[in-house]
C-alpha cells in the first residue's frame, strides 16, 4: 500500500488557517459532488446545506446534472464558464443566479474544483456553494470563505476518494459509503470550528465528543432492529491531525461491523470503547458477537475501498490494528501511540 508523507499530512491541512473553517457547517455552506465519467456528469452527493438552500431534497437531485438549478435570469456566459472549466478539468469561481425548488431566484457564489485519483485522473468535481446577499456583493468575506473551504475539502477528499481504487464508469460505486465519509468529514470540521469559537484550539480537539457524534451517526444510519449498540468513550483532548484520522477510522471500522458482522442473524451486539493508555496514546476497540471474520480474508482488506482507507489512516497515525477472531464475533483493537495524539 502506497503511503507518502504528502498523503499522511493531507487531513491535517484543514487547520492551517484558523479562519478557514469559519461559517462552514452542514447548515451554511453547500457542498456537492458530481461524477464526470458518468453520462451528463450527474450529482452523486449533496449535503444538508444544499437541501436547505435550494429546497430540493437529496433524493430529488442525485443522478441529475446541476443545470436544473438554472432559470430565465441565469446568465448564459456564467453557464459557459462553468462548462468550459469542467471540460478543461480546472477550477472556476462564478457568481451565478440559480433557482430554488419553489422557483425563486438567488445569487449563488459557486466554486467548482476537480478531485483527482492517485494517477492524476479527475474522477469527481467538488462544488462549494454559498448564497450571496446584497450586503455581500462587494465584500471579499464570502469569496474568502468558499475559497478556503474548497482548498481544505479538496485536499481531504483526495485521501478519501483515493481509497476507492481503480474504477471506470461501468463500475458501480457505493454512493452511500461516499456520503458517510463526507458527512464524517463535515462533523470533524464542525468540531474544529467549535474549538476555534471556544478558544480551545491551543489545547486541541475534544476527541471524545467528536467520536461520540460520529459513532452515534453510524449506528443510527447502519444499525437495524435487533442489533444493540453501546459505547463507552473517555474524554480526551488530542491534536487536530489525530482527531481527523481517528474519527474517520472509527467510522470505517464501526460501519464494517454493522454491515458485515450479522449476515443471516436477527440479533446481535456491537460495542465501541475508547480509553487512554497508561503509557500514553489511545486504545479503541470495536467488538461484535456476529459471524466472525472469514479465516482466509485479511483485515483490513486491501481489496476493498474501506480496507484501503483503514490502512491509509492507520499508517498515518503510526497505529497498530489487531483483529481477534473469537468463538463468536470479532474484536478489532486499534492502538494509537503517544506523540501522535499529543497536543
Amino acid at each position: 500500500m502506497r503511503t507518502t508523507v504528502s498523503t499522511r499530512r493531507k487531513l491535517a491541512s484543514v487547520i492551517d488557517d484558523q479562519d478557514a473553517l469559519a461559517g462552514f457547517s452542514r447548515v451554511r455552506v453547500s457542498m456537492i459532488l458530481t461524477d464526470p465519467r458518468a453520462e451528463d456528469n450527474p450529482i452523486v452527493y449533496v449535503n444538508s446545506a444544499f437541501e436547505r438552500t435550494t429546497g430540493y431534497a437529496r433524493s430529488a437531485v442525485i443522478g441529475r446534472n446541476c443545470r436544473f438549478l438554472q432559470g430565465e435570469e441565469t446568465d448564459k456566459r456564467d453557464v459557459d464558464r462553468l462548462r468550459n472549466a469542467v471540460e478543461a478539468d480546472r477550477d472556476v469561481t462564478v457568481d451565478i443566479i440559480n433557482y430554488r425548488a419553489d422557483g425563486t431566484p438567488f445569487l449563488n457564489r459557486l466554486i467548482i474544483a476537480p478531485i483527482s485519483d492517485a494517477d492524476g485522473q479527475v474522477i469527481y468535481f467538488l462544488g462549494i456553494q454559498k448564497e450571496i446577499y446584497d450586503s455581500e456583493r462587494e465584500e471579499d468575506a464570502a469569496d474568502t470563505l468558499v475559497l478556503n473551504v474548497r482548498a481544505r475539502v479538496q485536499e481531504d477528499l483526495g485521501l478519501v476518494i483515493d481509497s476507492l481504487g481503480d474504477h471506470d464508469v461501468e463500475t458501480q460505486i457505493d454512493q452511500e459509503a461516499i456520503t458517510r465519509r463526507l458527512e464524517c468529514l463535515q462533523l470533524v470540521y464542525e468540531s474544529m470550528m467549535l474549538s476555534d469559537n471556544q478558544a480551545r484550539t491551543d489545547r486541541g480537539i475534544d476527541l471524545g465528543s467528536l467520536i461520540s457524534r460520529v459513532a452515534t451517526g453510524v449506528a443510527h444510519e447502519e444499525g437495524r432492529s435487533g442489533i444493540r449498540y453501546v459505547q463507552q468513550i473517555e474524554p480526551v483532548v488530542v491534536n487536530v491531525d489525530a482527531a481527523v484520522r481517528v474519527s474517520i477510522l472509527v467510522s470505517e471500522v464501526l460501519s464494517n461491523a454493522f454491515s458485515h458482522a450479522f449476515e443471516r442473524m436477527e440479533e446481535g451486539f456491537v460495542e465501541l470503547r475508547m480509553s487512554k493508555l497508561a503509557a500514553g496514546g489511545l486504545r479503541i476497540t470495536v467488538t461484535d458477537d456476529g459471524v466472525g471474520l472469514p479465516r482466509n480474508v485479511p483485515f483490513p482488506n486491501p481489496d476493498t475501498a474501506g480496507g484501503r482507507l483503514i490502512g491509509l489512516l492507520t499508517d498515518g497515525l503510526e497505529a497498530t490494528i489487531t483483529p481477534v477472531r473469537g468463538a463468536a464475533g470479532t474484536v478489532v483493537m486499534i492502538d494509537v501511540p503517544f506523540g501522535i495524539t499529543e497536543t
